[in-house]
């Protein structure tokens, strides 16, 4: 579990309209999320997926 230290912006009216928080947890949350990897990584995520769905065995690599 992460743990997001953020600090609320806040209107006149003490009501909250944006949050600030930390770099690290930034980071960490794109990591989650998988917002940190590029267009060959994402093409590359797509191409394993379909391979796996269609039961294509010879896209993957013996570890032994």
């Amino acid at each position: 579990m992460i743990t997001i230290h953020k600090n609320f912006i806040v209107d006149a009216h003490g009501n909250p309209k944006a949050v600030i928080i930390p770099l690290e947890d930034f980071q960490k949350i794109e990591e989650m999320l998988g917002l940190d990897l590029d267009k060959e990584a994402f093409a590359d995520l797509g191409k394993a997926r379909e391979d796996r769905e269609s039961g294509n065995m010879n896209a993957y690599m013996d570890l032994k």
